[in-house]
């Protein structure tokens, strides 16, 4: 999972804007909060001076006190209300910065998923045509071609357990291709899935022990670098 962090970490520094805006929407978050207990405390004492000026109307007796409490009531009212759309503004504000947040982070996380499956994609299709035979007559060719695309289609459906998070039955499947298809190109890939699938069971024990297999047995393949990364 490593890879993917490092992932998210280059296309934050490829993507100035990204990090900009994370730190942007946290300082918005806390002056939105602030803004927001500050609302709440005004509301409070001027709850308590409107409760106080009604009482004190209510036993006043000068026609011109009256008149002037009232008046001062009304205008504690909409001060009120100010501070009640002050609180709604900022409550549809602090909605606004989490909504962008996490259109963010899924922007992100998207890019990584696609680059990574790209990635995958390249590098078995360049071990397929790397383990490629020489010329052979027709019959031979036909047998070495289906051979290839059965080991493919085993590869690929042991992957597409692990992309859908099956972790479980992506390490069945990657034991069963390597079981089958021992001298596959393709192997050394699937020894790394292996240790992937652990590391996703949070089983990180197996995930170490999986990746030093991968580095014992192809300490020249493409994916021993990434191994050494788990």
């Amino acid at each position: 999972m490593r890879i993917l962090v490092g992932a998210a970490l280059l296309l934050a520094a490829a993507s100035p804007s990204f990090s900009q805006g994370l730190f942007d929407d946290n300082e918005a978050r806390r002056r939105i909060e602030a803004l927001r207990q500050q609302v709440v405390e005004n509301q409070r004492i001027l709850d308590e001076r409107l409760s106080k000026m009604e009482t004190a109307i209510a036993g006043a007796t000068d026609r011109s006190a009256v008149l002037q409490l009232a008046s001062q009531i009304e205008a504690l009212r909409g001060e009120v209300a100010r501070m009640r759309g002050q609180i709604e503004v900022a409550a549809n504000q602090i909605e606004t910065t989490e909504k962008r947040q996490k259109d963010l982070y899924l922007d992100i996380d998207t890019r990584i998923r696609k680059l990574e499956e790209a990635r995958e994609q390249a590098a078995a299709a360049a071990a397929a045509a790397a383990a490629q035979p020489p010329a052979q007559p027709a019959a031979q060719s036909q047998a070495g071609e289906s051979q290839q695309a059965g080991e493919m289609r085993a590869y690929q459906a042991a992957l597409d357990q692990f992309k859908l998070g099956n972790y479980s039955l992506a390490v069945a499947a990657m034991q069963g291709f390597l079981v089958t298809y021992p001298n596959s190109a393709l192997a050394p890939n699937a020894q790394y899935w292996i240790g992937m699938a652990h590391s996703g069971q949070r089983d990180y024990k197996s995930a170490i022990a999986a990746q030093r297999k991968l580095l014992a047995a192809w300490p020249d393949s493409e994916k021993a670098p990434d191994a050494l990364l788990t």
